[in-house]
């Protein structure tokens, strides 16, 4: 399966892309950031977003999109920014028939490092290690984007409904399903990454 992870933004969109076997062994694909002037009209920049999106979508052909989840800022412009650039993403991949995941900044967190309030620098080194690169991803938005795509390929889906299916869980796993559980019961609390 290939994964197609979105850090949303309208002046670095970070994509970060990445195979899943079906044995969970994950390998990196691309990284990049696409960029918009900011000195460019707001219609400019969100048409340089897109494009840039469209194209690697094009020539990644993912299975899933899968798109940081926007959440409440102090600044409302960049929350706005964020916002429409995630919306960009999810068009160009509906526009392709691809399914599309939204995984909010703390999900992400303990989906690749086992803690949901993990620093940055802890999500850039655990995805380096998890797909084996000899450096960090940078910039950070490339980092996130890549740790959007690990958190839904390592998804445990259904993880605590069968005890057979959790024994394969890792323990960053088994904590990221209990912690799926424990926000459907008392709802999304998400946090800057």
């Amino acid at each position: 399966m290939i994964v197609f992870g979105v850090d949303p933004g309208l002046t670095r969109c970070g994509v970060g892309v990445i195979e899943a076997e079906a044995s969970r062994k994950l390998s990196f694909v691309h990284v990049d950031v696409i960029r918009s002037a900011p000195e460019l009209s707001q219609d400019l920049r969100l048409l340089a977003i897109y494009d840039g999106l469209a194209d690697q979508i094009d020539e990644f052909s993912p299975d899933v999109v899968s798109i940081e989840r926007v959440f409440a800022q102090a600044n409302r412009n960049t929350v706005l920014g964020t916002a429409q650039a995630a919306g960009l993403a999810m068009l160009a991949a509906a526009q392709r028939g691809i399914p599309v995941a939204l995984h909010t900044p703390t999900e992400a967190k303990l989906a690749v490092t086992g803690n949901g309030q993990a620093e940055k620098i802890q999500v850039e080194r655990m995805v380096a290690r998890l797909l084996r690169l000899d450096r960090l991803p940078k910039p950070a938005d490339a980092a996130d984007a890549l740790a959007q795509a690990i958190c839904h390929a390592l998804r445990p889906a259904g993880a605590l409904q069968g005890g057979e299916r959790e024994q394969h869980l890792t323990q960053a796993q088994r904590q990221w399903a209990q912690a799926q559980q424990r926000t459907k019961r008392r709802g999304p609390v998400q946090r800057d990454m």
